[in-house]
């Protein structure tokens, strides 16, 4: 059945933590620095999170929901789909005029973990969502997809809050299990597409006399 997002609807993303995020020190080279931009920095990380499956365990005591069977959670126009997610919430306490309520604060997808927006698409064995400081990691045979560009790593972390991704080679703090890819960042990118007639070569025009001059 697909009715868990029902008991979920009411679960809304915590807002960011009181105290600043420091912003790291902007990428001077995509692939020298292994950051690239991400189109996730424009994403509304504050709108509240639906997510269906085909069976949730509610543990409330431990303060947090397992979905497990083809999960999809949707926050805006992203979508993280995975064979299980657990959700770790905050009890919210009743104000005056206002009913208590729950925040999510983390997602935490193992199994084929797909996050998806519009212009990207980002895979990998395990990811975990942090939504108070507003990034993603995603750890175990990383690929990043944008635009015909396509980047392999062991470890990406997408930060929401400067419109950057990074990746390394390492799946180093990943669960059991997780193997990584050996340390190595791969990429492959677009390049200016050029008329097929153009075959680089020099164009040699004849002279006056008729003889073709020399190169």
């Amino acid at each position: 059945m697909r009715g868990a997002s029902v008991l979920c609807l009411a679960i809304v993303a915590a807002p960011a933590a009181a105290q600043p995020h420091p912003a790291p020190t902007p990428a001077t080279g995509t692939v020298s620095t292994n950051h690239a931009s991400t189109a996730l920095g424009s994403h509304d990380s504050n709108a509240p999170v639906d997510v269906d499956a085909d069976r949730i365990e509610v543990q409330d005591q431990a303060d947090r929901a397992i979905f497990s069977g083809n999960v999809r959670a949707r926050q805006a126009d992203m979508t993280l789909t995975a064979a299980r997610v657990t959700v770790a919430y905050t009890k919210t306490q009743a104000r005056p005029g206002q009913q208590g309520g729950t925040q999510i604060d983390r997602l935490d997808a193992t199994g084929g973990v797909v996050v998806t927006n519009p212009s990207e698409r980002a895979t990998g064995d395990y990811a975990i969502y942090d939504l108070n400081r507003k990034l993603i990691t995603m750890i175990g045979h990383v690929v990043l997809n944008r635009g015909g560009n396509v980047v392999h790593g062991g470890r990406a972390v997408l930060d929401l809050n400067t419109n950057h991704a990074t990746v390394d080679g390492s799946g180093v703090g990943g669960p059991e299990g997780v193997a990584n890819s050996g340390g190595r960042v791969s990429g492959r990118f677009t390049v200016p597409q050029h008329d097929q007639d153009d075959k680089g070569g020099t164009a040699v025009t004849p002279s006056a006399n008729g003889t073709t001059p020399r190169p």
